[in-house]
């Protein structure tokens, strides 16, 4: 039997299977959580013309001034200044040509149409035609995901329309003999089932059309109908439970009855040593561990990753943020370990209940802690790497 891969290579080669969605045009306002197939150039100039960035008055050359008029913000003042005149003006609003510097309203006195000064008027409270970017600017490369603020940097740009890639497509099946699908039916041999649900809620914040199956019994055939009907419309299929080595682990057999070859097997790493990708065609079926928290983070190392890649993103893979220990942590075992923390006023603290059956240390983890195979001992405020989680809610 062959070593298990270390994690960026079995990353590496995961993602090298896979491609991204088909691509066409989507109305800015209904692009959310997809990804840009193509740029966003800028078709327009922001701001367009010189701003006022404060209320006061736009002033040309020396005072006194002589006030002769207003400017707000979509109503501007549409004469010339010459020197020695000012208007009211707004923030936001329209720079008049010949306005050379705008006087904030608390240090202007006026009386009748004459201005004068307790301040000095400046320059620095325009805001600049172009400020923000140019026309034919690049606002957003391809690969970028679209959010609410990326949404509005293209609106404002000018484009009611985007390039982006189609939503990836997977199936995530679930199966294990002992898992109940109601939580509120659940007999003394079995526990609820969960890695489905959980799986299914990881794909859709990545933004990932979802079907789920199962639990499915631990049944060869009825594994592998599954795996056929899952592989006619997701080019990923991810199969939780069921890809070890016991005899009642049966998804390496029905991938084989399914016309599937294995790429590799064993990942090494704590929680989720029992991993698998196989493919046919082209669909990649991505077998997780059965235990939860071992799905979880393999979810998030491997299964995330992946619909990030068929979703067209720029970066795919995880970043680990170096982060200060509140408390000493012990050496490291003989594998690399993710291990559940969450952060305090001192630094991160890991929960003393790592198992990875146990999921109350992971719904009040924020991260997980990136601990080398073989490490040493660190002590209280050493910085360790650390992947942020969202798993916490907030009152």
């Amino acid at each position: 039997m062959s070593a298990p891969l270390e994690l960026e290579q079995a990353q590496a080669r995961l993602l090298d299977l896979l491609s991204p969605t088909p691509a066409g045009p989507c109305p800015v306002d209904e692009s959310a959580r997809l990804f840009l197939a193509r740029p966003v150039i800028a078709r327009r100039t922001q701001p367009p013309t010189d701003l006022s960035a404060m209320d006061g008055y736009a002033t040309s050359g020396d005072g006194p001034w002589l006030l002769k008029g207003e400017s707000r913000a979509g109503a501007p003042f549409d004469m010339v200044l010459g020197k020695g005149d000012a208007i009211r003006i707004s923030t936001g609003a329209q720079m008049p040509l010949g306005a050379d510097a705008v006087l904030v309203q608390e240090e202007a006195q006026v009386d009748g149409t004459r201005l004068t000064a307790t301040g000095q008027p400046t320059a620095r409270f325009i805001r600049r035609a172009g400020l923000d970017f140019k026309a034919s600017d690049t606002l957003l490369a391809a690969g970028t995901r679209l959010g609410a603020a990326q949404i509005a940097l293209a609106r404002v740009g000018g484009l009611a329309e985007v390039v982006v890639h189609d939503a990836p497509r997977v199936a995530v099946i679930e199966c294990g003999d002992e898992l109940a699908p109601d939580p509120t039916a659940c007999e003394p041999h079995q526990t609820p089932a969960v890695n489905g649900a959980m799986l299914a809620a990881m794909a859709r914040e990545a933004g990932a059309q979802v079907r789920q199956l199962g639990p499915l019994a631990d049944d060869a055939e009825e594994i592998t109908r599954a795996i056929l009907a899952a592989s006619e419309d997701a080019a990923l299929v991810v199969i939780s439970g069921g890809a070890s080595v016991g005899p009642h682990d049966l998804v390496k057999p029905a991938l084989e009855a399914a016309g599937f070859t294995l790429d590799f097997w064993r990942i090494a790493i704590k929680p989720g040593k029992p991993l698998l990708v196989a493919r046919r065609a082209g669909t990649v079926v991505l077998g997780l561990p059965g235990n939860p928290v071992s799905s979880f983070v393999t979810g998030l190392l491997f299964m995330v990753p992946a619909l990030l890649r068929m979703a067209g993103a720029k970066d795919c893979l995880p970043r680990a943020i170096p982060m200060p220990l509140a408390c000493d942590l012990p050496p490291g075992g003989s594998r690399r370990e993710f291990l559940r923390a969450w952060w305090t006023q001192d630094g991160l603290v890991a929960a003393e209940l790592q198992d990875s059956s146990a999921l109350t240390p992971l719904a009040q983890a924020q991260v997980l802690i990136d601990r080398p195979a073989d490490t040493e001992a660190s002590e209280a405020g050493a910085f360790v790497p650390a992947f942020l989680l969202e798993t916490r809610t907030y009152a």
